[in-house]
């Protein structure tokens, strides 16, 4: 036990050197918020990488995984066509997009492409980014209560309490170049957590001299769950959904914003594709392992047996290394998304809409103080939360996704978007999903990932149809 914790300080210490050492770096407002795109190809992807794959990948993916079985494949497989298509149908183009305009948050690129004067598209995709971050940024503090948890016996409030403070400590000293450079970090212990963990218990499985093979039934083994009819389908579309959601993301987005220049696209394609396959197989397989070594009687909580793996197969040391990969999925996401919930509040909200100019040491101050803000909100959410990772990461996805997805694919895309087809389709999109999330029935017939995301794209289509029209007549 002291070995592990010896792991995992070492991992927090490293970091907070790394914070450190941007720290004078800061001295403008794009320097905060995007590094002022400075940075290489390498930094980036494996930084949009981490920042993807939250406590969702390393706790949520594994634990589903291993109360459902392989119709969570699925998802899998959706999460990696979402992937693939954002690096090659959005990267570049919204690169040069956010260099044409001079943008440095979404909504400020959004506002801007339609040449919104009234700033409504701003004032709605700031609110809808600080309300979905809240959630998803107390998804990850809630992660880490469960790992320290199973770890150190930890109660997860006092976990909760450590690793989000220690992130809220590195955003705000550091801002975005100390969010990428710890990312690279997390992101290579990611990788270690989800593909070698499931290596590991697959050759103790072999060996072991007692086993819960027989909890693999048919029906885990199933890729529809053995279901029949249209259910078979409705699950089939509950998983390829997540990919959707990839779309319209703002903390990945801005990664590609971020970009010194689109030369390097190719190369950071590469870089994800090789990281995301491996991983996503390594998380799904996890649980699936996981099951077959320990079944489910040692989990109330499923999402616990990525630490208890870590713990019950390796030695401490190793134990503490992989166990800081989880700790990492949480902060690579949660630093991203504290610092996107901060752009648009202070850069949109304040800089372009309250007309407020300050010095750029004073926005730099400001920056800080509304991270700390947000950070405080999620915590309190993720004390007062029952669901699991998986629900409310879900639950923000899907949001995020289908208010910003289907926008923005529109604007690179398709010509005839108008200013209020994005206004109706980011009002539905976020409405959608707080709708279909909180009426009992509607989320059990078809997930709020897809629903919200068509109903999203549906009014796009049908108000700018209309409003380009009435503009032809005028």
């Amino acid at each position: 036990m002291n070995q592990i914790f010896l792991g995992l300080c070492l991992y927090l210490l490293a970091i907070i050197i790394v914070s450190i050492w941007t720290v004078g770096k800061n001295k403008t407002h794009a320097e905060f918020l995007l590094a002022d795109r400075k940075l290489g190809a390498i930094a980036i992807t494996l930084s949009e990488r981490a920042s993807a794959e939250s406590a969702w990948l390393v706790l949520g993916l594994p634990g589903v995984a291993l109360a459902v079985g392989f119709q969570e494949i699925w998802t899998v497989l959706g999460c990696l066509g979402g992937i693939i298509f954002c690096w090659l149908f959005l990267a570049a183009p919204i690169r040069n997009l956010a260099g044409q305009y001079d943008s440095l948050t979404l909504p400020d690129l959004i506002s801007n492409y339609f040449h919104d004067d009234k700033q409504i598209l701003r004032v709605i995709s700031s609110l809808i980014i600080t309300f979905f971050f809240a959630l998803y940024v107390a998804a990850q503090f809630s992660g880490a209560g469960k790992v320290l948890n199973v770890a150190f016996g930890i109660p997860p409030v006092y976990g909760i309490l450590i690793g989000g403070g220690v992130i809220v400590v590195y955003t705000i000293v550091g801002g975005f170049r100390a969010v990428v450079w710890t990312d690279m970090i997390q992101a290579f212990l990611m990788f270690c957590t989800v593909v070698l963990l499931p290596v590991i218990g697959l050759i103790v499985l072999t060996s072991a001299p007692t086993t819960h093979l027989e909890e693999l039934t048919p029906a885990i083994l199933s890729v529809t769950g053995n279901t029949t009819g249209w259910l078979v389908g409705l699950g089939i579309i509950a998983g390829l959904s997540w990919g959707l959601g990839y779309t319209g993301q703002p903390h990945l987005l801005v990664r590609f914003m971020a970009l010194r220049d689109v030369r390097s696209i190719r190369r950071c394609q590469a870089i994800a594709f090789t990281w995301a396959i491996p991983a996503f197989c390594g998380a799904f397989a996890m649980g699936i392992v996981g099951l077959a070594l320990y079944g489910r009687q040692p989990f109330t909580d499923p999402e616990k047996i990525m630490p208890y793996m870590a713990t019950n197969l390796l030695p401490g040391w190793l134990a503490g290394i992989l166990i800081s990969g989880s700790m990492a999925a949480m902060m690579s996401t949660a630093d991203s998304q504290l610092l996107v919930a901060t752009s648009a509040l202070t850069e949109d909200l304040t800089h372009k809409i309250a007309k407020i100019n300050l010095s750029p040491r004073q926005f730099v101050s400001l920056n800080r103080l509304v991270t700390l803000g947000v950070a405080l909100l999620a915590f309190v959410l993720a004390f007062r939360s029952k669901d699991l990772v998986f629900a409310l990461v879900s639950y923000a996805w899907s949001g995020l996704g289908a208010s910003f997805g289907p926008v923005l694919v529109a604007m690179l895309y398709w010509k005839k978007v108008t200013r209020e087809g994005a206004i109706a389709g980011m009002s539905t999109g976020a409405i959608a999903t707080i709708i279909w999330k909180n009426i009992a029935g509607l989320n059990q017939l078809i997930t709020e990932r897809f629903a919200s995301y068509f109903l999203a794209c549906l009014m796009i289509v049908i108000v700018s149809l209309m409003t380009r029209r009435r503009y032809a007549q005028s």
